[in-house]
C-alpha cells in the first residue's frame, strides 16, 4: 500500500531544493512547462527570458522557479553571469578602437558598385576604416571602371581597391577587371549576382537564395520568389536590417573586403 496518493501534486513543480538551476543561455532550447511553448533563449534580463520557436515567434516568459523543461526534466532559468570584461569588438571582429576620432582620409579609396554594397561595407567595416582613414565610393555599376581607374590617377600612396559583383570566369565583370593592369589597383569580387546573396539565407529565415531565370530583374523575381509583398528598397532595408556582425556574411565577401582594406592601407 502506498501512502497517499503517488499522482497528487504537481509533477511539473518537485519540491524546493530538487531543482537544478540553468543559466539561460542564447540557443538553449527550453519548453514552458505551463504553456508548452518551446523555443531557443534570444534574451534574458533578472526577470524574464525571451524565447523563439522554429517559426520565428516570441514569448516572454518570467524567470519562476521550475517554470522550464530542459530535455523533458523540470529546470529552474537563471540570468546567465556576466561574461569577463574583455577587449570591445567591432561588427568586423576586430577590437574597438574606443573614443575614436575619425582618422583624416587617406588618398587611397575602396570603391563599390552600388549603394546597397557601401551601406553593407559600412555597416560592418565602418569602424575599421574610419580607424585607417579609408573612404569607400560607389560606381553605379562596372562597366566604366577603366575609365574610372585612369581618371582616378593611382599611384604608390594612391591606391584603388574595387570589389565587383559576380567577378567569375567568363563573366562581364571578368573581362572589365581584365583591363586593370596597374600595380597601384586591385580588382576583386565575389561570386554573388547581388550583395544580398552574400547575407547568408538563415540571417532571413530563408532556406536560401532563389533561382530567377534569364530575363527577369534578379532583385524583382528574388522578392517574388520568396513572397515578400514590397519593393527593392523595402527589401534592402530588411535584409540590411538583419546583419549585425560579420558572421552574418558569407565568407566569399568577408575575405575580398579585408583584403582591399590590407592593400589600400599598405605602407608603400
Amino acid at each position: 500500500m502506498y501512502e497517499g496518493d503517488v499522482l497528487a501534486g504537481n509533477w511539473r513543480r518537485p519540491g524546493k531544493g530538487k531543482i537544478p538551476k540553468v543559466p539561460a543561455e542564447p540557443e538553449l532550447v527550453v519548453e514552458d512547462a505551463d504553456s508548452g511553448f518551446c523555443g531557443a533563449v534570444v534574451a534574458c534580463d533578472k526577470e524574464a527570458v525571451t524565447l523563439e520557436d522554429r517559426f520565428g515567434k516570441r514569448r516572454l516568459f518570467p524567470l519562476a522557479p521550475a517554470a522550464f523543461l530542459l530535455e523533458g526534466k523540470p529546470v529552474t532559468l537563471v540570468r546567465p553571469a556576466a561574461a569577463p570584461a574583455g577587449p570591445t569588438r567591432s561588427a568586423s571582429g576586430s577590437i574597438a578602437v574606443q573614443g575614436l576620432r575619425a582618422r583624416v582620409a587617406r588618398q587611397s579609396r575602396i570603391y563599390v558598385e552600388g549603394v546597397h554594397d557601401a551601406a553593407l561595407v559600412e555597416k560592418i567595416w565602418g569602424h575599421d576604416l574610419r580607424v585607417e582613414g579609408v573612404v569607400v565610393e560607389y560606381l553605379e555599376g562596372v562597366d566604366h571602371l577603366p575609365a574610372i581607374v585612369e581618371e582616378f590617377g593611382p599611384e604608390p600612396g594612391r591606391r584603388l581597391g574595387v570589389l565587383v559583383d559576380h567577378l567569375v570566369p567568363g563573366s562581364k565583370e571578368s573581362r572589365i577587371a581584365a583591363e586593370i593592369t596597374s600595380p597601384d589597383v586591385l580588382v576583386v569580387g565575389h561570386p554573388y549576382v547581388d550583395i544580398w546573396q552574400a547575407v547568408k539565407p538563415s540571417v532571413l529565415r530563408i532556406p536560401g537564395w532563389p533561382d530567377v531565370p534569364r530575363g527577369v530583374p534578379w532583385k524583382e523575381g528574388v522578392i517574388a520568389a520568396l513572397g515578400w509583398r514590397m519593393e527593392p528598397a523595402q527589401a534592402w532595408r530588411r535584409i540590411l536590417g538583419a546583419v549585425s556582425t560579420y558572421t552574418d556574411l558569407e565568407p566569399e565577401l568577408l575575405g575580398r573586403v579585408e583584403e582591399l582594406i590590407d592593400f589600400v592601407t599598405e605602407t608603400p
